[in-house]
């Protein structure tokens, strides 16, 4: 695939611009999204991202295309994936919900960074080295296995890296919120806030998902063009799906294991194609390995099309069923979560609770107390 450097330009430039419309004027106002807000930017960045899809199946025909969609579905189910540990990350610092799209936007910013350094990383090790794919395909297969011990999405799984425990113990911070600033001043102290860990949390997140990601893709297409847009588009919306969905993202509770399979199977198709290419002298000589495959990309498209519906349509199954037993045993309805486990709240754990007043006792046993008789000290008083 040929891509003209005008093209470049006018691509990087489009999306750019759509980036700082989303940070200087939708984004500089700290609010929390509505439900029409949401689904319009994010009908909007799906629907330019079809369109983009179906240009490059104009211009460079439909194996080009067939890449960039199954690219794309790819790492937009990997980001929201990654909105789940973003769920529970706002959940932990309880960030209040009007400071979340700020957070969100500058953890989307972060992902865009990172993996634009491991695109162009990984485009110059697979130029000059094709046994990387031998790498990549075993990397992804052990993420896969990695995913799949993990089971169903849970909060308990989520454990904070060296890097936050770092800043956690390290950082001059306080607990209270200073707006969206990540510093305060207080007693002539200058205080980091608990937005600059969340940023920390963020960013760390970022970089290790871009570390699945990238391998991912490359899976999938080997042009730095479609794997660069791609990315873009799958992190384009993603702040508005995260106040869309809610507590809808913990109900996909299967996107984990269907993530493990779709990993798995492209982490085998890259092993493939390296055999395929292979020059490793230890293996076959050096010579390539003419009996392996090459899966086409219409196969693998229709693979993890498959695969992320069964796992949607499960996850909801379950989801639904788990609400319907919780119901009938007393316990949450189904979108009735307890304020502790709603993301971003502004809860206080000190707060005490309606139940906490209660007394255990019931109202006969109060009744049948005998009066209490006064002190000696309280009979002396006038």
């Amino acid at each position: 695939m040929h891509v003209h450097d005008y093209v470049w330009y006018i691509t990087v430039g489009v999306l750019l611009a759509l980036l700082a419309f989303d940070v200087f004027i939708i984004g500089r106002r700290p609010h929390e999204p509505t439900t029409k807000e949401s689904a319009t930017a994010i009908a909007f960045y799906v629907g330019l991202a079809v369109v983009f899809g179906l240009g490059v199946w104009v211009f460079s025909g439909g194996q080009y295309a067939g890449e960039f969609f199954a690219g794309w579905l790819t790492e937009y189910s990997l980001s929201v994936d990654n909105l789940f540990i973003f769920l529970i990350i706002m959940a932990r610092f309880q960030v209040p919900r009007k400071y979340q799209q700020t957070a969100l936007l500058i953890g989307i910013i972060l992902a865009l960074f990172f993996r634009g350094i491991f695109i162009a990383v990984g485009a110059a090790a697979i130029n000059q080295f094709s046994w990387v794919f031998y790498l990549f395909g075993a990397f992804l297969v052990y993420t896969a296995v990695h995913l799949a011990k993990q089971g169903e999405n849970d909060d308990d799984d989520y454990k904070e890296n060296a890097v936050i425990r770092f800043a956690r113990k390290r950082l001059n911070a306080t607990d209270e919120y200073n707006g969206v600033k990540l510093t305060v001043v207080k007693n002539g102290k200058r205080l980091f806030t608990p937005m600059a860990i969340v940023i920390v949390a963020l960013g760390t997140t970022d970089l290790l998902f871009a570390l699945d990601s990238i391998p991912a893709i490359y899976g999938l297409t080997q042009e730095p063009f479609l794997v660069f847009t791609a990315n873009v588009f799958a992190l384009m919306g993603l702040r508005q799906l995260y106040f869309l969905l809610g507590d809808l993202l913990k109900r996909l509770i299967y996107l984990s294991l269907g993530l493990s399979v779709v990993l798995a199977f492209i982490g085998v198709k890259l092993v493939l194609h390296a055999m395929h290419e292979n020059e490793l002298p230890f293996i076959n000589g050096g010579e390539h390995i003419k009996w392996a495959p090459e899966i086409p990309i219409s196969v693998s498209l229709g693979f993890i099309i498959v695969t992320l519906g069964i796992t949607t349509v499960l996850s909801l199954w379950k989801s639904r069923k788990i609400a319907a037993a919780e119901a009938a045993n007393g316990g949450p309805a189904n979108g009735e979560a307890a304020p502790a486990e709603t993301a971003g709240g502004e809860l206080d754990e000190s707060t005490p609770r309606p139940q906490d007043d209660v007394d255990p006792r019931t109202k006969a046993e109060i009744d049948g107390l005998p009066e209490p008789e006064p002190h000696e000290t309280d009979s002396k008083k006038p």
